[in-house]
């Protein structure tokens, strides 16, 4: 079976910025460590990055979350700068491993883009971690899902952190309920 792993917006302003939180903080060693048992095994690795521009606050998103984050260019965007070391290595030295940027919730051309370069979905794992359970990987999987049916989607809970411990329990139930395997 080939295993795919998708790292979900770990970036600053998740982690220790605007929206971070503790558990969030908590996740990055094992994140780090996610992507290197990957990178070792030589399996496909996706960074996402929530991208907004200096007009978030306008956008629905920016209404209904007004705190300005992951501003393209900021230090808040960039990935955690272990990750975004990873990131960079392995978008020099491994086929697969890309990085997109997302104005919305989820990647719909990381989910396009694995749909068409997957022949049998049958034979694929997608594994996420990252931020937020509740909000970027619940949206993330889900696509995924949705895109890839027969593939089998994954989120390892250790490696996520919701908005508060409450939504994270929520998500993982609701992907639960969309044959999204919590491991």
């Amino acid at each position: 079976m080939k295993k795919i792993l998708v790292v979900v917006d770990m970036q600053n302003d998740f982690i220790d910025g605007a929206l971070g939180t503790k558990e969030a903080v908590s996740i990055v060693p094992y994140v780090i460590e996610k992507i290197k048992e990957y990178q070792a095994n030589g399996d496909p690795i996706y960074f996402t990055k929530d991208t907004h521009g200096e007009d978030y606050l306008r956008t629905q998103e920016g209404k209904n979350l007004p705190v300005p984050h992951c501003i393209k260019g900021t230090k808040g965007w960039a990935l955690q700068p272990d990750i975004e070391a990873l990131a960079t290595s392995l978008q020099i030295t491994s086929e697969g491993s890309i990085l997109y940027e997302k104005g919305i919730f989820g990647g719909e051309e990381l989910a396009k883009t694995l749909r068409e370069s997957i022949e049998d979905q049958s034979k694929v794992e997608i594994e996420l971690v990252g931020l937020c359970t509740d909000i970027c990987v619940l949206s993330n999987a889900i696509l995924l899902k949705t895109y890839m049916p027969e593939a089998v989607i994954k989120v390892d809970s250790a490696g996520c952190a919701g908005v508060t411990p409450a939504t994270h329990q929520n998500a993982l139930e609701a992907m639960k309920m969309c044959q999204i395997q919590i491991v």
